[in-house]
């Protein structure tokens, strides 16, 4: 699994020009699934997205995890991140799950992080989702498990 994450003042999901999915201060991920993942692929990345130190202490160190910070976790399914680009100058989505299998396996990550943290927002997979966001910082990072 990927997970590019980016920490964020707000940030919202929107489709057909209607909200469907908002948080305040906290991690926007997008969230890449490979053909090759499995429960423990996810277990990890969850472990990551709660643990993962990206906010200020006091001193203005990156010390803090979101669940220190008190913030709010956005997850957005995103199969572009597993696309092979290593050729040429289009992308391969060869790596990616199959989408009937992503979709299942994005709904069973999403309630599995809600049942371990709060506040979660999730986009909807498969929608042509508007994504808007001020990222703090700026502070992206790439996880893959």
């Amino acid at each position: 699994m990927i997970a590019l994450i980016q920490r964020v003042s707000e940030a919202s999901v929107w489709v057909a020009n209607e909200q469907v999915a908002a948080i305040g201060h906290g991690l926007l991920a997008l969230i890449g699934i490979e053909k090759t993942d499995t429960a423990a692929n996810a277990t990890r990345l969850q472990h990551k997205l709660l643990n993962y130190r990206v906010f200020p202490d006091d001193a203005g160190r990156m010390n803090c995890n979101v669940q220190e910070a008190g913030g709010g976790l956005l997850l957005v399914s995103q199969f572009t991140l597993a696309a092979n680009t290593t050729k040429g100058n289009r992308p391969g989505f060869d790596p990616a799950m199959p989408p009937a299998q992503a979709e299942v396996f994005f709904a069973r990550f999403c309630a599995e992080m809600r049942a371990l943290y709060a506040p979660v927002a999730c986009g909807i997979f498969g929608a042509e989702m508007q994504v808007r966001l001020v990222n703090e910082g700026p502070v992206t990072f790439w996880l893959q498990t």
